[in-house]
Formats: C-alpha cells, structure tokens, sequence
C-alpha cells in the first residue's frame, strides 16, 4: 500500500511540475516547480526504499506477497524484495522454555518436575514454519513439551528418577522431542531436567535407601581389600615356606663339613688371639676358645 502511494505521489509531482509551464508569473512558476520537484524526489527515494529492506541480526526473514510465501528465506542485511511483498522476520537465536509440570511414574507416585527445554528455529525451514504454524510457535512447542515428559516420566519408576535415571531420563527427553520438533522446522539444542520433587515420606526414604546402598558399597570395598591382604600374606608365607624347605633339603651333611671347613680357615687368617679345636665332639664342629690376658708372657 505505502508503495502505491508513493508512486501516485510521483505521478502527481510529476503532472504538477509538467503543468507549471501555464502559470504567468515568473515567480511563482519557479515555486510550484521547486515543490513539485523535491515532492518527486521524496516519493521516488520511498518507493525505491520500499524494495529494500533490511534484515536484524539474528532474524531470519519471509516474504509474502499476496498471499504466497516464498521458499527462500532473507539472510541478516540488507535484502532486494518486491515492493509489493511484506516480509516477517523470525528469529533464529537460542531460546529457552522453562516449565514445572506434573507426572505420575511407573508405580503412579505424583511427581513435580522442574524442566527446561532449549531450541532454535531452523533457518532453512522458516518459509515451512511460517505456512504451517505462523509467527508464534510457544504454544505448539509448550504442548508437546509437557506431553513429552509425561510419557516419559511414566516409564521409570520415582527412585530412579531421582536419583540414577536423572541423566537418562532428560537424554530421553531429549531424543523424544528432536523427533517430534526436527520436522516441524525447530532444532532441539538441550533438554534439561533441573529438579524432581516428591511427596516428603516418599523422598525421604529413598534417601535412606540410597544411604544404606551406599554403605553397603563401602562395606563390600573394606571386605574386598582385607580378603586381597590376607590373600598377600597367605602366599607370602607360603614362599617362606617354600624357600625354608628347599634350603633344608639342600643341607646334607658333607656340604655342611664343607661350610665348617670354610669357617675355620677363615678364623685362622684373622689376627686375634684364639684357639680352635677341630673335631670337637661328635658334631665335627671346631670349638673357638679364647686366650685370656693372664696367659699371655
């Protein structure tokens, strides 16, 4: 419409500046003329401005032109259009929707549930979402949102939930709703599940539960270190063990002879005052006897 009026505004100028030949007076020919003229300008500056329009950071822009959308999408800048096409612009940066819904799980216990959903509209698909949903998609992406986690929280049962299928409840959250958003034309960046709350007596015992899980844990670890210990010490006796005996089984009777023999050679090199007897008894052992001072000259 504002492109029309633009360009009637020109025509008429136009006409105006044309006609102005037919007035008399010098002087006000030259200021019809003058008017006529920047009238002209203006118009033709708005409507050439009215082909090109510019796209924000961040924004993704459509254009429609009498009621058909065109497939291809206006980049961030300044963008060429028909002055007859309008153009919506959609944003395509991160947006984040937090909602606190209620789930009851495997076993029917009510849970409150504290989640958030993070998605961004898929650039290439704008021209589909704006044909199939329009400018404003919250409602659509609440509605299955919340019927998302339902069905999902359905699934595992309360203690889970809250305590070890936490991670892989949202993950399923997460690859649940990338199905059902992908083709819609939304690109589903994060699901995330920020708190699980329940009834008090409910939560309380599976914290008790958790705590004696828990210690059970610690005691199967303590158990598990003392029987490797005692493991240890069990074959460190036995090498004793071992080794004692082989060692007794080495010791025959001419070898200790032999070690005897040794002994008292070395005892006779050594410089000290003794006296050695060999053949002692019936052991053969050789019997050290030291000289007393009293002896000596």
């Amino acid at each position: 419409m504002g492109f029309i009026v633009s360009l009637l505004t020109t025509l008429i100028a136009t006409l105006v500046y044309l006609n102005s030949g037919k007035i008399a007076d010098n002087r006000n020919r030259l200021a019809v003329r003058t008017i006529a003229a920047l009238i002209a300008i203006v118009a033709i500056i708005a409507s050439i401005a009215r082909g090109l329009v510019i796209v924000p950071p961040g924004n993704i822009g459509v254009t429609n032109l009498f009621g058909r959308v065109s497939d291809n999408s206006l980049n961030p800048g300044v963008n060429l259009v028909n002055p007859f096409a309008k153009v919506l612009n959609f944003s395509t940066r991160l947006k984040d929707i937090k909602e606190n819904v209620d789930a009851s799980s495997q076993e029917g216990l009510n849970l409150n549930i504290d989640v958030s959903l993070q998605y961004k509209l898929d650039p290439q698909k704008a021209s589909t979402v704006y044909k199939t949903i329009g400018t404003s998609e919250t409602q659509l992406i609440i509605s299955r949102f919340r019927s998302t986690i339902r069905s999902i929280i359905a699934q595992y049962p309360a203690n889970a939930i809250y305590s070890i299928k936490r991670q892989e409840v949202a993950r399923q959250i997460n690859e649940q709703l990338t199905q059902e958003l992908l083709p819609l034309g939304f690109v589903v960046e994060k699901a995330l599940l920020r708190n699980v709350k329940m009834p008090d007596t409910i939560q309380t015992a599976i914290q008790e539960k958790l705590k004696a899980e828990q210690e059970n844990q610690r005691m199967k670890f303590v158990l598990e270190k003392q029987r490797q210990e005692a493991e240890r010490k069990r074959i460190e006796a036995k090498g004793i063990a071992d080794s004692q005996k082989i060692i007794s089984d080495g010791l025959t009777n001419k070898i200790l002879q032999l070690r005897t023999i040794e002994a008292t050679e070395k005892l006779a090199q050594s410089p000290n005052s003794k006296i050695i007897v060999v053949g002692s008894g019936n052991s053969g052992v050789p019997i050290l006897l030291q000289e007393s001072a009293s002896t000596k000259p």
